[in-house]
């Protein structure tokens, strides 16, 4: 789970709601002072939201770029039903896509962090045209970890039976012992309850399921002839960082290690990140 540095909205950005041919998405999206070198689409990962992504949006903004960060169906503040079939991958990619062509700025730089690196992956091979370049942050090449598998599937079978603030005290038994070092401050810790609590339990169901059982379609993005870049930290508990390098490498794709970051440079180390994702995307806007 991703602990933003900050809650705080930069004066660049705003939260908004995105309308699409698929329903509303609640979104932060900051904007350079002038003209955009290129617009950012990025989406969040398992128990994520738009909120991983806050401390980028300076950053990327400064840098000439147009951001917007997405809450998914079903995640914190964007809605989703209480049914299972709607949060299929399938289903996720075309709300991609939707967010996509609704940003209205022709192709489109997508990023994906996590379970939002499978999404990414999945809208991309569903159809490629919406996009100038696809990153792929701290996501694999197929499931994740056979530890992880484990982990995940505890809190599914949890969350089928159990309700959600009952879950959430069991999943604070399951953080990974990286995450219990560190400080958390008291507002970060109220909002990473909070949209636990906003989120819809049927879309951690159906997205941990797709995280355990994910096949390795590396070969079919290698075929799409669009810029790729896999960013991770030195080391990641939901994917070996050795693997991410080989998927870079049978991807073709420009490949960053963001120093002093493990599974989320967005919110660990996020002004190394964002200069990392700036050069990549000036050099194929």
């Amino acid at each position: 789970m991703s602990r933003p540095p900050t809650l705080t909205l930069p004066s660049c950005a705003r939260a908004r709601r995105l309308v699409t041919t698929r329903g509303e998405f609640a979104v932060h999206e900051a904007r350079p002072d002038g003209a955009p070198a290129g617009t950012a689409l990025l989406v969040p990962g398992f128990t994520g939201s738009k909120e991983d992504f806050i401390a980028l949006l300076e950053p990327l903004a400064a840098a000439g770029f147009r951001v917007v960060a997405v809450d998914g169906r079903g995640q914190h503040e964007s809605p989703g039903p209480r049914d299972e079939s709607a949060y299929g991958q399938g289903e996720l990619a075309q709300d991609v896509l939707a967010q996509a062509r609704a940003l209205d700025a022709g192709r489109i730089h997508l990023l994906g962090h996590s379970l939002g690196g499978l999404l990414a992956r999945a809208a991309v091979l569903r159809d490629p045209v919406p996009f100038c370049s696809l990153t792929v942050m701290s996501s694999g090449p197929a499931a994740i970890a056979a530890s992880q598998q484990a982990r995940v599937r505890t809190l599914i079978d949890a969350l089928g039976s159990l309700d959600m603030q009952t879950v959430w005290l069991a999943m604070r038994e399951l953080d990974p012992p990286e995450a219990e070092d560190a400080a958390t401050p008291p507002e970060t810790g109220a909002f990473l309850h909070r949209r636990w609590m906003n989120t819809v339990p049927e879309q951690l169901i159906a997205t941990g399921r797709q995280m355990t059982a994910e096949p390795d379609r590396v070969a079919e993005l290698a075929a799409v002839p669009l810029p790729k870049h896999v960013v991770s930290g030195v080391t990641d508990y939901a994917w070996p960082v050795p693997q991410m390098d080989a998927m870079a490498e049978r991807l073709g794709a420009r490949r960053t290690v963001v120093e002093g970051a493990e599974h989320s440079p967005n919110a660990e180390r996020p002004a190394e990140t964002a200069a990392a994702l700036a050069a990549f995307w000036h050099g194929v806007s």
